[in-house]
């Protein structure tokens, strides 16, 4: 169980002294599961609470002119913090007034009062504090002076070159599913809630099961062979997805996630969803019409159910 605080201030979280990982953890791959690791043992080794510091927004998002895609929620970003074992979690709003602090202030405030660092873990290039003008080196000068130790985790290479979640976005945009997940450390999910739709999908033989990303930036879209898990189930039950805007009909201003499940039969609507991306089958595209794009959704559905290990004539029963 990991314990939140989204406050600057406040009374020290870890009065018996913490081991703590700064970052922006977006889609907590294999880097970022190492660094937790390594926190986590540490802090068992001097009887101090395993904690992190991350952002909401993320930083390089709060700062882009342009959307930046996201490779988990908030929500899945704690669920992975719970999964590492971190004991607490300080999810920091990251906003005016935290990019208007100095370094200097962000360590005393957050690391020394707020965590009781007793060692700050960090990737190799992390800066921070207002203009990013802390970097290691003033994390190691401030320790000494605070009583904090900085480590600096090495990065984690796989096929000779480094995880991070800019490379996993790229192989996802790409299609490269599997390969992503093995930079993830697992394959890629998108979760939430089943809201209710127009139903033009239940007219065309499709009754789809819809998540709104309610603003997230996906870093997929198109037309995809997916496993899904319902609830707390595991992603097996095989289906056929749409991730975008849907131009032929009932055009939408933010990308919604649609799912047909194959042979389901069941109410979906409030439930939760997790979506994993198997393939891509192809990118969205307006048709002349419903006619032309049944035909195509009955061809997705064959496909899908052939890539998935399914007989691809059940899609044309």
């Amino acid at each position: 169980m990991t314990r939140l605080s989204r406050d600057l201030a406040g009374p020290c979280l870890a009065p018996g002294g913490s081991v703590v990982a700064i970052g922006a953890f977006d889609g907590l791959h294999r880097g970022h599961q190492a660094l937790l690791g390594e926190v986590r043992i540490r802090a068992q080794a001097l009887d101090a609470l395993p904690a992190v510091v991350s952002f909401e927004p993320l930083p390089r998002a709060y700062f882009s002119p342009e959307p930046i895609s996201r490779l988990s929620s908030v929500r899945e970003k704690l669920r992975g913090f719970a999964a590492a074992g971190m004991a607490q979690a300080l999810l920091l709003r990251f906003g005016a007034s935290l990019t208007a602090m100095s370094a200097e202030e962000f360590v005393r405030r957050v690391l020394v009062e707020r965590l009781a660092a007793r060692e700050v873990w960090v990737g190799e290039d992390f800066r921070f504090g207002h203009k990013r003008a802390g970097d290691v080196a003033l994390l190691q000068r401030m320790g000494a002076q605070l009583g904090f130790v900085t480590r600096v985790m090495p990065p984690v290479l796989l096929d000779g070159a480094r995880v991070s979640a800019t490379r996993v976005r790229a192989l996802l945009s790409a299609g490269e599913f599997a390969g992503a997940a093995l930079l993830l450390g697992r394959p890629f999910v998108i979760e939430g809630r089943v809201e209710r739709g127009n139903q033009l999908g239940r007219t065309l033989g499709f009754p789809t099961a819809n998540i709104h990303l309610r603003g997230r930036v996906s870093p997929v879209h198109g037309i995809f062979a997916v496993r899904v898990g319902l609830g707390e189930a595991p992603c097996a039950w095989p289906g056929v997805a749409s991730l975008g805007l849907r131009p032929t009909v009932n055009q939408v201003e933010q990308p919604v996630l649609e799912v047909f499940l194959f042979d389901f039969e069941g109410d979906l609507y409030g439930r939760r969803m997790a979506v994993e991306f198997v393939a891509k089958l192809r990118d969205e595209r307006k048709f002349d019409g419903l006619e032309a794009l049944t035909v195509q959704m009955h061809e997705d559905a064959r496909q899908a159910r052939e890539l998935l290990g399914m007989n691809p004539r059940l899609a044309e029963a």
